[in-house]
């Protein structure tokens, strides 16, 4: 009898520590570094017109081909806020100088609002929106990103740009950088191929978030996303092929 009892306990003993890993490998709050890496010379050939050749050299001998960044972006699991991380030393002086390059955006994922401060020019916004809907496709292809095993979705936003995105279902919150959202889990990488920008993690860390902790950013000019569109349409109108996309890196 006294082995039989000992196998029944082992037994529930084991059910008992299998329920807690389970419950350990799912993430509800936390950091998130991500690095996010630009190909500058490409964006010049982009926002260059057809008599922008001296323009374009003078601006790529004096700009690093890559600028690498750092954001955070904390997290529960009903919102995030990512906002600039650690500077990069390797960096030059104006490697946050492209349009709303270092945004702070909170997230709030189950009432389906988000709040972004942007800089343009000289004018901090602050975006008032709902959160970007984005139908994303999810495949079978796999990838490891800060030790995680993440999936890859594709997806078109704004029209025209193409995303491709790696989520983990460990981490739970549905969030993810800037204002990619909307996957079953946390969106861990981000590329945007033909924008010549990556987004990706290199570290998660498991940390407590005290109630209040992630505030919005309150200061700057309020507009939604359509007020900050129609601002950037009238003030680059006259400015061809590089007012189109810097309006598109700024509505990113």
């Amino acid at each position: 009898m006294k082995t039989k009892f000992h196998v029944i306990l082992f037994l529930l003993l084991c059910n008992v520590l299998w329920a807690a890993a389970q419950q350990s490998m799912f993430i509800t709050h936390g950091k998130i570094e991500y690095e996010r890496k630009r190909n500058v010379h490409a964006i010049i050939d982009a926002m260059s017109g057809e008599d922008d050749g001296d323009w374009k050299e003078l601006m790529k001998q004096s700009t690093p081909k890559f600028t690498v960044n750092y954001f955070d972006c904390w997290f529960t699991d009903s919102l995030t806020l990512y906002k600039p991380g650690r500077e990069n030393p390797e960096n030059g002086p104006n490697s946050r100088e492209f349009p709303a390059d270092d945004n702070i955006v909170y997230n709030l994922l189950e009432a389906g609002n988000t709040i972004t401060k942007k800089r343009i020019f000289e004018t901090t916004y602050r975006v008032e929106d709902s959160l970007r809907t984005i139908q994303w496709k999810i495949t079978e292809e796999t990838r490891n990103i800060a030790g995680f095993e993440c999936r890859r979705a594709n997806a078109i936003i704004m029209d025209s740009i193409y995303v491709v995105a790696f989520y983990t279902d460990q981490i739970t919150t549905t969030g993810g950088p800037e204002s990619f959202t909307g996957l079953p889990g946390m969106i861990l990488g981000v590329a945007l191929p033909h924008e010549h920008v990556t987004w990706f993690a290199t570290k998660v860390l498991v940390e407590e978030i005290a109630p209040g902790q992630l505030k919005p950013f309150q200061k700057g000019k309020k507009t939604t996303k359509k007020g900050l569109h129609d601002d950037l349409a009238r003030a680059l109108t006259d400015w061809g092929n590089y007012g189109k996309q810097y309006i598109k890196n700024a509505e990113l």
